[in-house]
């Protein structure tokens, strides 16, 4: 069967952005801007941005469209003869799976949340009773079951349509309909009393406030949101080279998806900072921002209940982009190593992700006696463990070497696949830093992730 190919640029554009963006650009980025002080962590962001996200996702992109396969073959196809770099496969599988078993459960929450602003679940609430919602919500394990077998089956319904007439498509509509609510929420945000004091603190650099926090510790904070923000290191890029032509360098569509992440991202921080300033909330509040603090919010907010409403649906268009990217790979690379149809993988695939997310949704109240990583720790943080501070990371490291090193696929390969086509070239002068101090970088990213505090 002649494999299927995204229908346009756009499409391929849109949906490699869609999977970069999710929960750590609308739900992480805002708050950890907050903690580590706005212009100034801006700032060292978007440099990693540059040196750290767009050279791995070039990387992914081209040994994608090169192999022409999904990353269950990938690494088999473009190593040299008696190598063994396709040992490394089952833990970008496995990469894709983990991710899927959490990141699932907590779309679920913010299609939950969607639904109780619609029906005015929050409307004269007080804190209190906002911070119980929330608790409530955790603890209710029919609920989050509910939702998140909604999420699962609603996201292989779709990519059992097809490449185009499913995931293309849908992405398209959605991520149109995700930008158009950003800027609204944005626009209303910023006409909040009090707003212009959370836009000089976002793009503002404040030395003082970064000396007084850490200049170490706001660089390697930006160092790894701009690493982990992409979802580099586990062939979700990858796969979406494979569907495309070769008619466009690779460098240059790396940019325009690092642009339009890096432009969701800061659109979340205008929606969420502006209004904590103006209704006198702290902003670096942690992950409770988005479930408890800007609810708290909206409920003081005129039409708080529209606002809330919009504000959850475009996090569960966010979430949901990312999710139907992700299992676009896993159906792919199940597909390579099956023979199976689209429609049976999908059908075996979600019955299989919905029995392997039961851990992590029964982990906040049946299961919340198993603390896998001490006092306090959740089935949850296990698998996010797992996933962002190992497979990321390693996957990544995997990917730099294998595009830099002559041992694997090699420099002269990759640069001849990803300057391909018409656009911005992959500059040559970078092999140095790309075979050497790349690699380092992520080396001390991965180390420093998995030694303790």
């Amino acid at each position: 069967m002649e494999r299927e190919k995204l229908g346009s640029r756009l499409g391929f554009i849109l949906i490699s952005a869609g999977c970069a963006i999710g929960i750590g650009n609308v739900w992480k980025f805002p708050y950890v801007a907050g903690q580590y002080g706005g212009g100034v962590f801006l700032f060292f962001y978007l440099i990693f941005l540059v040196l750290l996200g767009i050279p791995v996702m070039t990387m992914e992109f081209a040994s994608g469209r090169a192999a022409g396969t999904s990353p269950a073959r990938l690494l088999k196809r473009l190593e040299p003869e008696h190598t063994r770099w396709h040992w490394y496969t089952p833990c970008i599988l496995a990469g894709n799976w983990l991710l899927m078993m959490f990141y699932t459960v907590v779309t679920g929450w913010m299609l939950r949340y969607f639904c109780d602003m619609v029906t005015g679940q929050f409307v004269n609430a007080t804190q209190a009773q906002i911070s119980e919602h929330y608790t409530g919500m955790l603890s209710d394990a029919g609920s989050l079951i509910l939702f998140t077998v909604l999420v699962v089956i609603t996201g292989f319904g779709i990519c059992a349509r097809g490449l185009q007439a499913g995931l293309e498509k849908a992405t398209k509509w959605m991520m149109g309909a995700l930008l158009v609510i950003m800027v609204i929420l944005a626009a209303n945000s910023l006409l909040s009393a009090g707003a212009a004091e959370g836009v000089r603190y976002l793009f503002v650099p404040d030395i003082a406030r970064a000396r007084e926090i850490g200049l170490g510790s706001v660089i390697a904070a930006a160092m790894n949101q701009a690493f982990f923000t992409l979802s580099l290191g586990i062939g979700a890029m990858a796969i979406f080279g494979s569907y495309i032509g070769k008619d466009r360098r690779l460098f240059g569509e790396s940019l325009n998806v690092a642009v339009l992440d890096t432009f969701v991202a800061l659109t979340a921080a205008l929606i969420v900072i502006p209004s904590c300033f103006a209704y006198g909330v702290e902003t670096a509040a942690g992950p409770g921002l988005i479930f408890v603090t800007l609810p708290n919010i909206f409920a003081a907010m005129p039409l708080g209940r529209l606002w809330g409403a919009l504000f959850f649906l475009f996090l569960s268009f966010a979430a949901f982009s990312t999710i139907l990217a992700v299992f676009e790979n896993i159906i792919s690379s199940t597909m390579d190593l099956t023979g199976w149809t689209r429609k049976k993988t999908c059908l075996i695939c979600a019955a299989a992700m919905i029995v392997l997310s039961l851990p992590c949704a029964l982990g906040f109240n049946l299961l919340a006696g198993v603390q896998p990583l001490g006092e306090g720790s959740t089935i949850m943080d296990l698998e996010d463990f797992l996933v962002s501070n190992i497979l990321l990371p390693l996957g990544s490291l995997v990917f730099v070497l294998f595009c830099t090193w002559k041992q694997g696929w090699g420099w002269d390969s990759f640069r001849k696949e990803a300057n391909t086509g018409q656009g911005l070239r992959f500059p040559a002068w970078s092999h140095v830093y790309c075979k050497y101090l790349l690699p380092v970088i992520i080396a001390v990213i991965l180390i420093t992730g998995i030694l303790p505090g």
